[in-house]
């Protein structure tokens, strides 16, 4: 499989916590990788995803613009080539601190795939 993200529709996260971030699957179960879902989430100027925890780690990677990544209370900038791992049931929360999009991708287990 091979595509092009140009090609995908991005679907906004639907949080009430969340402003101006989406995000655009590019490989699921549906495209053949059984257990894990890699998504690219962008977030808008001024934009924030939710401040939450769950029960499932994700693998991040900043790909365009500038960031703040928060992990337990503590924040750390983020930019291109920066990567993270966030734990298990850990607070985060992604917050876009520059002028243009803030892109990073994100890749979890399937379950923790939720929109």
């Amino acid at each position: 499989m091979i595509g092009n993200i140009k090609d995908l529709s991005k679907t906004e996260v639907k949080h009430p916590d969340a402003k101006l971030a989406s995000m655009q699957v590019l490989v699921s179960p549906e495209q053949g990788w059984e257990d894990y879902v890699m998504r690219v989430v962008e977030v808008k100027e001024s934009g924030y995803t939710p401040k939450h925890a769950h029960p499932w780690p994700h693998i991040n990677y900043m790909i365009e613009g500038k960031g703040i990544l928060m992990i337990n209370g503590e924040e750390k900038e983020v930019n291109p080539g920066s990567y993270a791992y966030v734990p298990s049931d850990t607070i985060h929360q992604f917050k876009n601190r520059g002028k243009t999009d803030f892109k990073f991708i994100c890749i979890v287990p399937k379950e923790g795939h939720k929109l």
